[in-house]
């Protein structure tokens, strides 16, 4: 592959980390996408789909940090902070009206807005203050480039983590830490559930749905928890989290270029596997 692609063939060979390039693969075998990335671009070393994977990720890193590389750093990053065993991490998490880049959750939650070298800072405010709504602790994840244009229109209590490169590898630094948020928003907490969720904790909170109608479900949940200690209630909210199926545990067992891949698609471990092994076929 040619090392000094312009920015177009880098967002041509970016769209490699698509969803539908590896959802047609799983469910069609169909390798399409690679194919005609394949058809404009010289992988002549590459021998199969995940050597193309591996390669095109290395030159991403290098000259395009898309949103697709940022994710990835920042998994791996978490990953090798706070492990897998007591930690669940979701990709694209509803809150409120936003949608949150990456979230954490162990013994307290943590979420991660993504903002590369080619976003404008436009909606931030209205995502930020959506987290602040709910999450204990709140980050921004910028290029070291732009840590004084954010610093200076962030509030102070967003943690920045900068992204670098040194010695030719990318490093992702804490430049400044996450203040603890207190503020609780009942409402943008039942944002995030699934309405069996939020039955699950009313319930566990001492609500009663005997004589609940249907269209009053949702309302009778907010009061209950609206009621209840907020401490117990975020510990309800993490248990609930952590019943979804997720693939947290799996991740370090995955090639480093597809960790975010995998936790986007939310794989089961069979499935995983079996994408895995298609990856690894011969390119004809």
């Amino acid at each position: 592959m040619n090392a000094n692609l312009d920015l177009i063939g880098l967002r041509d060979i970016s769209s490699v980390f698509s969803r539908s390039a590896f959802v047609d693969i799983l469910d069609f075998n169909d390798y399409s996408h690679f194919d005609w990335i394949l058809s404009k671009y010289d992988y002549s070393k590459c021998s199969t789909y995940l050597d193309i994977i591996k390669k095109t990720y290395s030159s991403i890193a290098k000259d395009y940090r898309c949103e697709y590389v940022y994710k990835n750093e920042l998994i791996k990053h978490l990953i090798n902070g706070y492990g897998v065993r007591n930690t669940v991490y979701f990709s694209e998490f509803r809150v409120g009206k936003s949608i949150a880049d990456i979230v954490m959750f162990n013994g307290e939650s943590k979420v991660f807005e993504i903002k590369t070298e080619y976003d404008t800072i436009r909606r931030l405010d209205k995502q930020l203050n959506d987290y602040k709504c709910f999450f204990d602790k709140s980050f921004v994840v910028i290029p070291e480039s732009r840590y004084n244009e954010y610093y200076n229109i962030i509030d102070s209590s967003i943690g920045i983590i900068t992204m670098i490169r040194e010695n030719g590898r990318i490093k992702l630094e804490e430049a400044r830490p996450a203040e603890q948020n207190n503020n609780f928003d009942v409402g943008v907490l039942m944002s995030c559930l699934r309405m069996e969720e939020y039955k699950n904790i009313a319930s566990s909170l001492g609500g009663t749905f005997e004589n609940v109608p249907g269209y009053d479900l949702f309302s009778y949940c907010y009061k209950v928890m609206s009621n209840a200690d907020t401490d117990m209630l975020k510990k309800c909210f993490l248990r609930e989290v952590r019943k979804r199926k997720n693939n947290t545990s799996l991740l370090k067992k995955y090639p480093s270029s597809v960790r975010q891949m995998m936790l986007s698609l939310n794989l089961s471990e069979k499935k995983a596997n079996i994408l895995l092994k298609q990856l690894n076929t011969n390119i004809n």
